[in-house]
């Protein structure tokens, strides 16, 4: 390639929508430069991240599943926040030096901005799901002070998870298999607190299992936030809005995470004021 570059990386690939995204910003703002998918196998991580490094063109890549961890050991470098997930979604070639960074966190956080500004007298976060995706999630609400229930469907798994990201936590891990069945929990008044439902597992997505919650789990005012975008309206999130449930979908935390990648590649801005745009051609 004789222009710059980024790429995302990961096995499989097909169905990112990375390139998509990083494209119509490209697009948009005249940039002369390109995003592509590369399918890299795990065995392939270290030739291709020394295969890459001395190219001038490269401005970096992304890592999906289920490179965020393996990449690791590759790196010269990570960034704080991303030394604290334990995974990687960006790599950025900084003077010679591979540098790894997390952007999943602030992307997850982007559509709970505004709330998480606010004072609330208690915060809690219910988080099914303990694979690669929820280690950024639950560092994430951690450092904006929630109480974080970690459901997997191994609770020993999820303790072992919210021990090593927030050890002084007052955290909880269950049976993801408890939210299954209806519960007759009284919640107390809510008013004042902030209460998210939030599916990090891969639970609902085309052609997995579906997603199991009852919604008497959720107390009143909950947001509902699932981070599958395909489909990108899940039936997780069409139970919780027909319930009168504030819902946010996955495509905002993607979006929102390569926000943050594309300032780092290409040095500029992503014009955000066209995000109603750029959700119409990801749905196409």
């Amino acid at each position: 390639m004789s222009r710059p570059y980024a790429e995302v990386i990961g096995d499989p690939i097909a169905q990112s929508k990375s390139p998509a995204i990083h494209g119509f910003w490209l697009a948009r703002l005249g940039i002369a430069a390109d995003y592509k998918a590369s399918r890299v196998d795990m065995s392939e991580l270290g030739e291709f991240l020394n295969t890459r490094r001395p190219d001038p063109n490269w401005r970096g890549c992304n890592v999906t599943m289920p490179h965020k961890q393996a990449v690791i050991p590759f790196l010269d470098r990570l960034d704080p926040l991303a030394a604290r997930v334990g995974a990687v979604n960006t790599i950025i070639p900084e003077d010679g030096a591979l540098v790894g960074y997390n952007t999943d966190v602030p992307g997850f956080l982007e559509p709970l901005r505004s709330l998480l500004d606010q004072t609330h007298y208690f915060r809690m976060a219910r988080v099914l799901g303990t694979g690669g995706a929820a280690r950024a999630i639950v560092k994430g609400l951690a450092d904006e002070k929630l109480v974080i229930v970690m459901a997997g469907r191994d609770p020993g798994k999820a303790r072992a998870l919210l021990d090593e990201l927030d050890p002084q936590g007052e955290h909880h891990a269950v049976d993801i298999a408890h939210f299954a069945d209806p519960t007759d929990f009284a919640f107390d008044d809510r008013e004042q607190c902030l209460d998210l439902v939030v599916n990090a597992s891969s639970l609902g997505m085309t052609g997995q299992p579906p997603l199991s919650f009852d919604l008497s789990h959720a107390p009143p005012g909950s947001i509902f936030y699932d981070i599958v975008t395909s489909p990108n309206d899940t039936a997780f999130l069409q139970s919780a809005r027909a319930a009168g449930f504030q819902t946010v979908d996955g495509l905002a935390m993607l979006i929102g995470q390569a926000d943050h990648a594309f300032r780092r590649f290409f040095g500029a801005l992503p014009p955000r004021d066209a995000d109603a745009e750029l959700r119409a051609v990801l749905g196409a």
